[in-house]
């Protein structure tokens, strides 16, 4: 979940740059964080097709 914590805070800091006028640092924040969360949900997919093998713990 750190992963996905650090996309949405790259969210907000483009957000906040583009408020402010730093165009070039909207895009590169709002860059950064869809990087991050595409690899956030490749690593999401790969943890559930693995993690389905496991029996429950009860």
């Amino acid at each position: 979940m750190d992963l996905l914590r650090w996309t949405l805070i790259f969210l907000v800091l483009a957000l906040l740059a583009a408020v402010f006028g730093f165009g070039g640092f909207a895009a590169d924040f709002a860059y950064i964080g869809k990087i991050l969360f595409f690899i956030f949900l490749v690593l999401f997919i790969v943890g559930l097709i693995f993690g389905r093998g496991r029996g429950s713990t009860l």
